[in-house]
């Protein structure tokens, strides 16, 4: 049987190493606690984490209401500072101080300038910004993503980098950074060729053929 090498037995989940640009979070009973977790499930990391300030993360398959409870684990273990968008009533709940810690930014849909617009001025108005959607939107099956994490990057100009909850393999894939300037129809075939053969928690309610431009497309 072949052994664990060194840097295995080192760096059991594969953690990748990251630069002094991303935004930081969590302090170290957070991170031992998640990195327990991870160890205790069988989770482990492929692939690096860009050093840049800025950035859309998205996240799929999205199938499950684990999802989300894994995303917040991995944030914990690599003490990386990701925000996420909710509903502007949040800010009225009794967990306004929870989710506001967690990273939730509050958006109002009924907003004259959109989703987008907003999120576009809560880049504008930080040297560091990480955004993270699930472009299914739900975790029942879609027949098409929801292309508002493209044009945010594209307002934005910065880059999208993909993440895979790979159940399959146990393993938190993340992709190589995409820039919208490429355009929409070469973003997501990029997208589709590192999502293809991932599987989510239920396979049945998530497909690569999805991955498609959008109606203004054609």
């Amino acid at each position: 049987m072949k052994q664990p090498t060194h840097s295995a037995k080192q760096n059991p989940l594969n953690l990748p190493v990251l630069g002094d640009a991303l935004p930081r979070w969590g302090g170290g009973f957070s991170r031992t606690m998640a990195r327990g977790i991870l160890r205790l499930l069988g989770w482990r990391f492929a692939g690096s984490v860009p050093n840049l300030p800025k950035m859309v993360l998205i996240g799929a398959p999205h199938t499950s209401n684990w999802d989300f409870p894994l995303a917040m684990v991995l944030l914990f273990a690599l003490q990386v500072r990701v925000y996420w968008l909710g509903k502007h009533t949040f800010v009225n709940g009794p967990l306004k101080p929870l989710l506001l810690w967690l990273g939730g930014v509050p958006v109002d849909r009924r907003a004259a300038f959109g989703v987008v617009g907003q999120t576009v001025e809560q880049f504008r108005q930080r040297d560091q910004f990480l955004l993270g959607l699930a472009p299914e939107g739900t975790r029942s099956f879609v027949p098409r993503w929801k292309m508002g994490f493209f044009y945010i990057a594209q307002a934005t100009h910065v880059p999208i980098l993909p993440v895979a909850l790979d159940y399959g393999r146990k393993t938190i894939a993340l992709g190589d950074p995409i820039w919208p300037e490429v355009g929409e129809t070469a973003v997501l075939t990029q997208l589709r060729a590192f999502y293809k053969g991932v599987q989510g928690k239920y396979p049945e309610q998530f497909s690569v053929e999805s991955i498609r431009p959008s109606f203004r497309e054609g």
